[in-house]
């Protein structure tokens, strides 16, 4: 009976800790770096865009725009509404060129997200 009891306390003490972390406040972030289509950014393994045009280009037939980073690492711009909007619209004044985008920042499996509150030409 004792062995029951442990297994259902931590059973629901772990339940109780997932809730938690899924519902924790997102930290706020800032990032500096290229806006160019996520294709180009995976499959050409670019440290910049190929051009203004290139990313405009891909981003009108439908490719996300995401933010490439000095150190490699790339930011997918999400929605925090539900249902989600794509994000392009934002970022497309900005494709081929560098930014500075602030925002509550999400990680998962590796993949780095950011909700974009603020977005700026970087300097």
């Amino acid at each position: 009976m004792n062995t029951r009891k442990m297994v259902t306390g931590i059973m629901v003490v772990a339940a109780f800790l997932a809730i938690m972390t899924v519902a924790a406040p997102q930290k706020a972030v800032t990032v500096e770096g290229y806006v160019l289509d996520s294709a180009c950014a995976f499959t050409k393994g670019l440290d910049k865009p190929i051009s203004r045009d290139c990313a405009l280009a891909c981003a009108k037939e439908g490719s996300q725009l995401v933010i490439l980073t000095k150190d490699g690492s790339i930011y997918w711009p999400i929605d925090s509404a539900t249902p989600a909007k794509g994000q392009n619209a934002k970022l497309l004044e900005f494709a081929g060129n560098r930014v500075k985008a602030t925002g509550k920042f999400y990680d998962r499996g590796g993949s780095h997200a950011l909700v974009i509150e603020t977005l700026t030409a970087a300097k």
